[in-house]
Parts: C-alpha cells; sequence; structure tokens
C-alpha cells in the first residue's frame, strides 16, 4: 500500500531527517481502535503492515524493519527497541503510555506521540455511571433480585442501604477530584451539573496545596465521593492505600477509578470495601491488564458472590463512536506532523 498525497496546503514538505522516502509502517494491533486510510505528504510513499493483536514477546520480530509502530496497548521494553534500528516513531492511538518504555524510546532517538484528549467525554461520562451505580447500589440489588429475595422478604430496599442509610442525593455530594487534565475537568463539568459540591486535591505528601485546590489528605477527609482520573506514573502507584482509606471520614463514601488500575491499592480497596470503612467503589481498570479471578483481588468468585457494593468494567470508559473518530484523525496528524514537523506539542511524550 502507498501513497504519494500532498499536504492539505498542497505544499510538498522536506522529508523528516533520516526518514527514507519509502516509509514501511507497523500497526501492531488494531483490535481496539482500527486504522483509518492512512496517507503521507509526497513524496513519500509507505508499507503498511497490521496485525490486530500483538504479544509483548512479538514487539522485536515484528518491528526490526518498521520505520514508524502505530500501537494502542502492547508493552514496548527496552530490550525489544534494541532489535529495531529503523525505528523512528512510535504513534499511539491512546492517551496512556505507560506501557512503553519512554527513556528508551528517547535515548534511542525514537520519537513517541499519543492522543490525549480523544476519549474525554467518553470516559468522563463513564465515571458519571459508574458513580450513579455505586451510589444507587445497584450490584448488591440486582443479585438479591435474581437470588428471588424480593417476594421471598416482601422487600429488599436495606439492598440500597449504606450503614442503614438511604443514598445521597447529589446535591448532598462533596467529590474530589485526583487528576485534573482534559477527562478531570470534563467530571468537574458534569458533576456541577449535577448540583454537586467539587473540589480539586492537591499533590499527595504536600501539607499544602496551590489555590483552588485541597491538600490531599484533607480533600479525602471531607469527601462522599472520590474519583480517580490521574495518569499512572511513579508519583501516582498505589496513591489510594491502607493510609488514604483510613483518612476517607465519610462512611458512605464511593471511588471511582477510570485512571488506572495501578493508582489505587486493589488489595487495601478491597479490605476497605468488605470492612465497611467506605460505602463503596466502582472500578474500570485494574493493576494487571487483561485482568481475571488470577490476577486482581476484586475479581474473585469470592468477591462476585458476597454482595460487596463493587461495581467492576473491563476498561471500556474510553469506548464510545466519537473516541474512535477523534483517535483516527489524531493518529494521521501525528503521522504526517512527524513528517512536516508540525508536531502538536501536547502530544509529544519523548
Amino acid at each position: 500500500m502507498a501513497s504519494t498525497a500532498p499536504s492539505s496546503s498542497g505544499w510538498v514538505p522536506a522529508p523528516a531527517v533520516g526518514l527514507p522516502q519509502h516509509v514501511n509502517i507497523v500497526a501492531l494491533e488494531t483490535v481496539f481502535t482500527g486504522l483509518p486510510p492512512i496517507t503521507l505528504p509526497a513524496p513519500h510513499t509507505f508499507s503498511l503492515t497490521v496485525y490486530e493483536r500483538t504479544h509483548p514477546d512479538e514487539v522485536a520480530e515484528r518491528l526490526k524493519d518498521a520505520d514508524i509502530a502505530i500501537v494502542t496497548t502492547v508493552v514496548i521494553t527496552a530490550k525489544a527497541l534494541e532489535s529495531c534500528p529503523r525505528l523512528r516513531l512510535i504513534t499511539a492511538i491512546v492517551a496512556g503510555t505507560d506501557s512503553l518504555d519512554l527513556p528508551a524510546c528517547k535515548a534511542r532517538g525514537i520519537r513517541v506521540l499519543n492522543a490525549p484528549g480523544a476519549n474525554v467525554d467518553a470516559v468522563a461520562e463513564h465515571a458519571v455511571g459508574l458513580y450513579f451505580a455505586a451510589r444507587r447500589k445497584v450490584v448488591p440489588s440486582m443479585q438479591q433480585l435474581h437470588q428471588g429475595l424480593w417476594p421471598e422478604r416482601g422487600t429488599i430496599i436495606h439492598s440500597a442501604l449504606t450503614n442503614g442509610n438511604a443514598p445521597r442525593s447529589c446535591r448532598d455530594e462533596t467529590v474530589a477530584i485526583v487528576g485534573y487534565g482534559g477527562v478531570g475537568k470534563r467530571i468537574v463539568t458534569l458533576f456541577k451539573a449535577l448540583g454537586m459540591k467539587v473540589i480539586i486535591t492537591g499533590r499527595k505528601g504536600q501539607d499544602s496545596a496551590p489555590e483552588g485546590r485541597v491538600p490531599f489528605l484533607e480533600a479525602l477527609a471531607v469527601a462522599s465521593v472520590v474519583v480517580m482520573c490521574c495518569p499512572l506514573d511513579a508519583d501516582t502507584a498505589n496513591l489510594i492505600s491502607t493510609v488514604e482509606f483510613a483518612a476517607m471520614k465519610q462512611a458512605d463514601c464511593v471511588l471511582v477509578n477510570v485512571a488506572r488500575g495501578g493508582v489505587v491499592d486493589e488489595e487495601a480497596l478491597l479490605k476497605a470495601l468488605q470492612s465497611g470503612q467506605i460505602g463503596g467503589a466502582a472500578v474500570d481498570v485494574f493493576a494487571v491488564e487483561p485482568a481475571g479471578p488470577d490476577t486482581s483481588p476484586l475479581l474473585t468468585p469470592e468477591v462476585a458472590a458476597s454482595g460487596l457494593n463493587l461495581v467492576v468494567t473491563p476498561h471500556t470508559a474510553w469506548l464510545a463512536a466519537q473516541t474512535k473518530a477523534n483517535q483516527h484523525v489524531m493518529l494521521l496528524e501525528n503521522l504526517n506532523g512527524f513528517i512536516t514537523g508540525d508536531i502538536v506539542p501536547e502530544r509529544l511524550r519523548a
């Protein structure tokens, strides 16, 4: 497959330094987002190799002759990059790049671009849905319905109670937002529209916070809802663990995680739910993905049957028709911008 289409302005740009005129592009995993029709600015032509799925052990072999790699979540290690002497660009169709060894990419002169903001609306809306499911205790109520307990007992409204109390209304909620990027800002808008009081947390470990934010532990203490929408890095790994759950003073507090699984200690979360330290949780992401009973304490058969107020979805918060359309536009912009030198600064990760 080849293209010699000129740029939209009609100007033929100079080729990227060191990039051959004919470019080998390899898409490692199209199962999640698919690909749009690929075009490159003239005089460049290209060959495109597409894989539906790629295991990390297959990365080195599949990228050994590639100039450009298109990825979503496959792990690319420094070791794999040693076998890819021609690789000049990795463009992620998604926002997250925690599966890529960014320091190794930078050391080898490999540019890494991503697609921030493509999924903002979808993730924010999913977070709101998860909040309602947890606050209204949808899962425990469904379980008791399926068990036939309503006709047996005459009522199962207790399945929607937390510590004997009825669910809060939106106007009685105080929401702490952890992570104030594009998703965090959109969640703030949606929750405020529902009448909630919303606060933005400062950084963990700091006694004070910038103007307009609330110190981290102080925010957890007053919040009735905590929403995680921060990136996963060295500073945010296990950001919420035993100490932080102890700081949540509202016994009916609900935790919502649409960030990355690693920002919440799953064992500590399970203990907080089982002990009644918090009122519920809803998570879309897991420390190990793909997640299952063997990799996450939140997904064991025992937990599923326990009646805990725990809502789980399989990392689908991003999924929406508009997300896919946005990702495809950003992918083409990244490919063409790399060649012309017109890279969107906020998408540059290495």
